[in-house]
């Protein structure tokens, strides 16, 4: 195997035209998903499972009108089609699932700092995986970082008394799903993924919803409360789609840096919205977790300048 690079491994292209375009709406997605933990608080008095449950369908039904717009539906149905390619984004479903319901019972319960440190530490946790799943190997700076991450949550733990669970969920359901995600490759587009990924989990989620309503549990309603349900749709799929079109514009190192501007508003939504207490021993935990992305971000930055080396001929068929 080779060299794992972190999040900055692949070889940086040159960005395509509109690159302003692409930078803004990679900084529109980003800003989006950093300002989730003011969304999801208002749609008290639902429970984390219901306002899931919820997700899931509006995001389907959501996606699949894009489809129909974008001219995407065929690819949607070839892989609804595909066993084995449909398994692998059904086990990233379920990763996904538990993403969004430890991040929302998190930012109901008083916990946005702990999601915050659960998407700066992602970074980390991918390359842990790609260590232990795939038996790529680090350079020692990257060892410096894994390590900078391991004393973080050591410092966590021992000031708080208990292991920083949210974040540490949060990262690793996130980082292995994408894992899987990589592994389906260019096989699969954003759009047509995400509405596979609801597909398998929106069964569940209609049973969930009709019992919750048949015992008189529900909260949902034709009024505001109901349509700021069926918004977690559109703040699903817009993001992503926003992500996407970053993606395809920007070089790889700048969406690398923007993944971060999330956490941090979450991070700032936390302290100064929510009013979280930040102890010495949280400040030095993230700090921490700052030492070791600024390794990392530095490192993959040196790396990307280098030129690529030449290509070498291709076997005989």
């Amino acid at each position: 195997m080779g060299r794992c690079d972190g999040a900055y491994s692949r070889r940086v292209d040159a960005p395509a035209p509109g690159r302003r375009g692409g930078l803004a709406a990679g900084v529109a997605a980003y800003a989006l998903w950093g300002a989730l933990p003011l969304y999801f608080p208002l749609l008290t008095p639902s429970d984390p499972v219901e306002i899931i449950a919820h997700r899931v369908v509006w995001s389907l039904l959501f996606c699949l009108v894009l489809l129909q717009v974008t001219g995407t539906w065929r690819a949607y149905v070839t892989i609804l089609r595909d066993r084995g390619l449909l398994l692998r984004l059904s086990a990233a479903a379920v990763l996904l699932a538990v993403n969004w319901l430890v991040f929302v019972h998190g930012v109901t319960t008083g916990h946005v700092v702990d999601a915050a440190l659960g998407y700066f530490i992602n970074p980390l946790v991918t390359i842990a995986l790609a260590v232990l799943v795939l038996g790529e190997r680090l350079r020692a700076v990257q060892w410096v970082a894994v390590g900078c991450g391991t004393a973080a949550v050591v410092v966590l733990t021992v000031g708080y008394g208990r292991l920083p669970w949210i974040a540490l969920v949060l990262a690793g359901s996130f980082g292995t799903y994408g894992l899987i995600k990589s592994r389906v490759g260019p096989r699969v587009a954003a759009l047509p993924g995400l509405a596979a990924e609801t597909t398998v989990l929106t069964p569940v989620a209609v049973v969930y919803l009709v019992v919750l309503h048949a015992v008189g549990a529900g909260t949902f309603a034709l009024d505001l409360h109901g349509l700021a349900l069926v918004g977690t749709g559109v703040l699903t799929a817009v993001p992503l789609l926003l992500f996407n079109s970053a993606a395809r514009r920007l070089p790889l190192t700048t969406v690398g840096l923007l993944q971060y501007l999330a956490p941090v508003l979450q991070l700032a939504i936390g302290v100064l919205v929510a009013g979280e207490r930040m102890p010495l021993a949280r400040w030095w935990g993230f700090g921490l977790v700052w030492l070791a992305l600024v390794v990392l971000t530095v490192d993959g930055l040196r790396h990307s300048r280098r030129p690529a080396p030449p290509a070498r001929p291709a076997p005989p068929a």
